[in-house]
C-alpha cells in the first residue's frame, strides 16, 4: 500500500476505541474529535472568521459546487486563494461537490468522464472531472482536498450500488494521480447499505493509499441502526494512523455515538441551519425558542452555557427578534449553536483523554 504523507498522530484511545488525535495543516493544526463547521458559499452563515475563533473553532468545510459556480475560483485564486477571500486564517476542507451535484437529480447526467450538469443559478451547463474537481479545490487553496464520489441514493438496489461504488474508485484513482507533493487528498468510502460492498470499498481506498479516510453515503434517510451499522463496517479496516471523517453527518447523539466507534472529524449544517430556523441545542435537550411559551422567559437559553448569547440575552427577547424577523435574532441563535457544539467536543476529548467516555456517553444519551 502506498500511503501518502500526514502528521497525524493518535494521542489518546479509550477502551471503547474512541480516540483523541492530532493533524497538521498548511493553515494550523486541529485537534480530534472535531466537528467542522460548514462555510458553503465562503461563509459560515452569520458568522464572522473571528467570533468563530473565540469560540475555539479550528478547522470549516466550504463546498467546491457552490464556489466554482459563484463567485468561480478562478477569480478566488487571482485574490489569493479562499483564506484571504474570506479572512479565515485556519484550515479549510474543501468537498468535492459531488453531493451538490448528484442531488440535482434530472439536471445532472453521470458519465465514466465525469458528470455534467446545469447550474441551479442560471442554468449553464457544467462538465466535472475528478481532475477538475482537485483543480478547482487547488485554485482554492484548500488545505484537505475530497475525491468527486457519487453519492449513492437511499434505497438502491445492490447492482446500481454496485456500479457507483465502482465508479467512485475509479475516480478516486484518477484523483490520486493529479495530487501533488505536499497536498492532502482523503479518500472516500461508499457502498450504500451493503455490509460486504463498504468492505470492499473500505479494502480498495485504502490499498490505493490516501492521507485521511473518509465516510460518504449515510444520512440519506436510512434509519440510524442501519446508519451506525454501516459506519461500525467502514471503521474496522481502516488504517489506525489516518484520520477517519464521517460526512455530512452531525447531530449531538450521533456524534457521541460515532466517536465511540473511533470516527474523528464531522460536518453538518445542522447547528447553522436549525439557529436559522429557531432550533437550538441545550443541556437538556432542543428548545423551539419561537414556541409561546418564552414569551416572557427571563431564562437564557442554556443555564449551564456561557456562550456570549446566553451571557447577555433571555429567551424572552430572542423568541422577540425571531418572529419579528430580525437578523440579530438568527446570528445570536448561530453562536449559541456552534458554541454548544464546540463545548461538546471538548467534553468529548476530555471524556477520552481520562478513559471515560464510555460513562460520558450513556450519561448523554
Amino acid at each position: 500500500m502506498e500511503v501518502d504523507t500526514m502528521d497525524f498522530r493518535v494521542l489518546h484511545t479509550d477502551p471503547t476505541g474512541a480516540r483523541v488525535g492530532r493533524f497538521l495543516t498548511p493553515h494550523g493544526e486541529v485537534t480530534t474529535p472535531v466537528f467542522m463547521p460548514v462555510g458553503t458559499g465562503g461563509t459560515v452563515k452569520t458568522m464572522t472568521p473571528e467570533e468563530l475563533t473565540s469560540m475555539g473553532v479550528e478547522i470549516i468545510l466550504a463546498n467546491t459546487y457552490h464556489l466554482y459556480l459563484r463567485p468561480g475560483d478562478s477569480l478566488i485564486q487571482r485574490l489569493g486563494g479562499l483564506h484571504r477571500f474570506m479572512n479565515w486564517h485556519g484550515p479549510i476542507l474543501t468537498d468535492s461537490g459531488g453531493f451538490q451535484v448528484f442531488s440535482l437529480g434530472r439536471l445532472r447526467k453521470i458519465e465514466e468522464d465525469g458528470v455534467s450538469f446545469s447550474s441551479h443559478i442560471d442554468g449553464t451547463r457544467y462538465f466535472l472531472t475528478p481532475e477538475k474537481v482537485i483543480e478547482v479545490q487547488r485554485a482554492l487553496g484548500s488545505d484537505i482536498m475530497m475525491p468527486l464520489d457519487e453519492c449513492t441514493p437511499h434505497p438502491s438496489d445492490r447492482p446500481y450500488t454496485h456500479r457507483s461504488m465502482e465508479l467512485t474508485h475509479r475516480w478516486a484513482e484518477r484523483s490520486k494521480r493529479v495530487k501533488r507533493p505536499g497536498e492532502i487528498l482523503f479518500g472516500i468510502i461508499q457502498g450504500g447499505m451493503y455490509r460486504d460492498l463498504r468492505r470492499r470499498s473500505v479494502e480498495t481506498i485504502v490499498e490505493m493509499g490516501f492521507d485521511g479516510y473518509a465516510i460518504g453515503g449515510l444520512s440519506v434517510g436510512e434509519e440510524k441502526g442501519l446508519m451506525y451499522e454501516m459506519v461500525g463496517v467502514s471503521v474496522e479496516g481502516m488504517p489506525e494512523d489516518r484520520p477517519r471523517y464521517l460526512m455530512g453527518v452531525g447531530t449531538p447523539e450521533d456524534i457521541v455515538m460515532c466517536v465511540g466507534m473511533g470516527i474523528d472529524m464531522f460536518d453538518c449544517v445542522l447547528p447553522t441551519r436549525n439557529a436559522r430556523n429557531g432550533t437550538l441545542f441545550t443541556s437538556s435537550g432542543k428548545l423551539v425558542i419561537k414556541n409561546a411559551q418564552y414569551v416572557d422567559d427571563p431564562r437564557p437559553v442554556d443555564e449551564a452555557c456561557d456562550c456570549y448569547t446566553c451571557r447577555h440575552y433571555s429567551r424572552a427577547y430572542l423568541r422577540h427578534l425571531f418572529v419579528s424577523g430580525e437578523v440579530l435574532g438568527l446570528r445570536l441563535n448561530t453562536i449559541h449553536n456552534l458554541h454548544y457544539y464546540t463545548a461538546l467536543m471538548r467534553a468529548i476529548q476530555e471524556a477520552i483523554k481520562e478513559g471515560r467516555f464510555d460513562e460520558f456517553r450513556r450519561r448523554f444519551l
